[in-house]
């Protein structure tokens, strides 16, 4: 996704690189479209107004329109402040974290945890149970395992792997309403949520700008994130977002139209690492402990942003039978899925509950 010179993936989203600033800035276009030949020269759309904060080790952006909205930019400035809150509470790689504090005591005991990311730990076993456990939000001990918790990959030994598979299990996560507490029913269990963290930190950003009745914006969390609320001024279908060609990333590949929609993205373009004359990417199946390395990359577009972050992992790591019975099971989730093609530099495309209107290559 735009813009093209972010270089974050889903994985790293919290490595723990605090907001320095925030920046307010005038730009043309958010996804600026190919030019495509029409009778007459179509009118250019108001300019927007861009705040952005560096958080969850990317660039979190808000987009809006200035004249319907003057005080967007004071709204905007509070919502990436809140993001920034998030990060403080959800990342894995600072101790003083809740989240750190969970993985290091929850295997002993019940530990009562915030309201915020109590309901989140609720949302991500609930879409663990829809996924089969293609997406797992207590597979932390398999990331180390690999190296990518560190973003050095390294091949672990067969029984390195069994040993981090034996503490995954989102069916051992206890989540108990009446004390609003979590526990981890397997010993070494670790939940990490870098495949869900960055959508809800733009989940409760939106929230907040709609609470200020900002109501039409577009956020993104780097390179893996968009969510879309309301139209922008002379586009009354919504937002366009372009997406990068998986093989050739200086190239769009495909454009959506999105409206109160959500868009995920997934890939292992950059972490991954060679051995044995293979190579093998940050994205780990957690049903069976070894990366994913069927499909080039997943796109989703879903209600939430969390939801859209989570299913386009899951959906990464599935096969296509897979992602086919999933897609039947939830109507209201829309997937592309790019596949190796026959040829060198040939991709198979693989639409799912896409309409024919919400995109094109």
């Amino acid at each position: 996704m735009t813009p093209p010179d972010e270089k974050s993936s889903r994985r790293d989203f919290l490595a723990g690189r605090a907001a320095k600033k925030e920046i307010v800035r005038f730009v043309e276009e958010t996804t600026p479209r190919p030019a495509v030949p029409t009778a007459e020269p179509p009118r250019p759309a108001p300019p927007l107004l861009h705040v952005s904060r560096d958080a969850m080790a990317c660039e979190f952006e808000i987009f809006f329109d200035p004249v319907r909205y003057p005080s967007g930019a004071d709204v905007s400035v509070a919502a990436l402040d809140l993001v920034a809150a998030l990060e403080d509470q959800l990342t894995v790689y600072r101790d003083t974290s809740e989240v750190a504090r969970l993985n290091a005591i929850a295997s002993f005991r019940a530990v009562p945890v915030e309201t915020g990311l109590f309901e989140l730990l609720q949302k991500a076993k609930t879409l663990s149970r829809q996924t089969g456990g293609a997406f797992d939000v207590t597979a932390g001990q398999l990331s180390k395992t690999w190296g990518f918790y560190r973003r050095a990959g390294r091949m672990p030994s067969a029984d390195e792997i069994e040993e981090a598979l034996a503490t995954v299990g989102y069916e051992q996560l206890e989540l108990a309403a009446d004390q609003q507490s979590v526990q981890f029913l397997k010993p070494g269990m670790e939940i990490n949520l870098g495949a869900i963290g960055k959508g809800y930190a733009l989940d409760r950003a939106a929230d907040m700008l709609k609470e200020k009745e900002l109501c039409d914006c577009l956020l993104h969390g780097g390179n893996s994130s968009v969510l879309a609320r309301g139209h922008r001024e002379g586009d009354a279908g919504g937002w366009t977002i372009a997406l990068k060609h998986p093989l050739r990333p200086t190239e769009r590949f495909a454009e959506f139209t999105l409206r109160d929609q959500a868009l995920g993205t997934s890939g292992s373009g950059t972490q991954y690492f060679h051995h044995g004359g293979r190579r093998y990417g940050h994205i780990i199946d957690p049903r069976n402990g070894w990366p994913a390395e069927k499909i080039l990359s997943s796109t989703v577009i879903a209600p939430t942003a969390a939801e859209a972050d989570a299913f386009s992992t899951a959906l990464y790591v599935m096969t296509l039978d897979e992602a086919a019975a999933f897609a039947q099971q939830r109507p209201d989730v829309a997937a592309l899925l790019t596949t190796f093609g026959k040829h060198p530099g040939e991709i198979g495309v693989h639409p799912f509950n896409l309409a024919d209107d919400a995109w094109r290559v």
